[in-house]
């Protein structure tokens, strides 16, 4: 079995015991009949990403991701609780750096808005699972991107 195969995690060995987990949100519609993915700039580096976030009281993590798809992207819709898979990264943080593990799920985008909370902080745009997964730098991401197809949701 390949390594891209599986679902790793890239994990330093002493970062174990320190990891964090985020839930972010795969956004996507149907555009001209094509699978589209939306990604976001982070606010200060303006890699591309997903919108992410940090668990949330109240909220399954289906639905902290969710939040975080209108706080970060402006979008709302159709969203699924189902994760389809996981990938892991390191956030830089003042006086420290935080290893974090995002646990991805799908949200069918069905609403736009033209202004959100994080509107001038960042940048939003529609790109092609495969172009989308080419743009993001952590490889179980990328294998996310690659490999998603909404007529496997439930």
């Amino acid at each position: 079995m390949s390594k891209e195969s599986v679902n790793q995690l890239d994990l330093k060995p002493d970062q174990k015991r320190e990891v964090r987990t985020q839930f972010g949100a795969l956004c996507w519609r149907r555009h001209n009949g094509e699978v589209q993915v939306l990604l976001i700039t982070t606010r200060r580096t303006k890699r591309w990403i997903v919108p992410k976030g940090w668990p949330m009281g109240g909220e399954t993590p289906a639905g902290a991701a969710a939040v975080e798809a209108f706080e970060e992207a402006g979008v709302e819709g159709k969203l699924y609780d189902t994760c389809l898979g996981m990938y892991a990264y390191t956030k830089e943080m003042e006086g420290d750096d935080l290893p974090c593990v995002v646990a991805v799920f799908p949200l069918k985008v069905t609403k736009k808005h033209k202004d959100w909370p994080e509107a001038h902080e960042r940048t939003r745009q529609w790109f092609s699972p495969k172009k989308a997964a080419q743009l993001v730098q952590e490889p179980e991401l990328k294998r996310i991107l690659r490999t998603f197809d909404p007529k496997t949701l439930v």
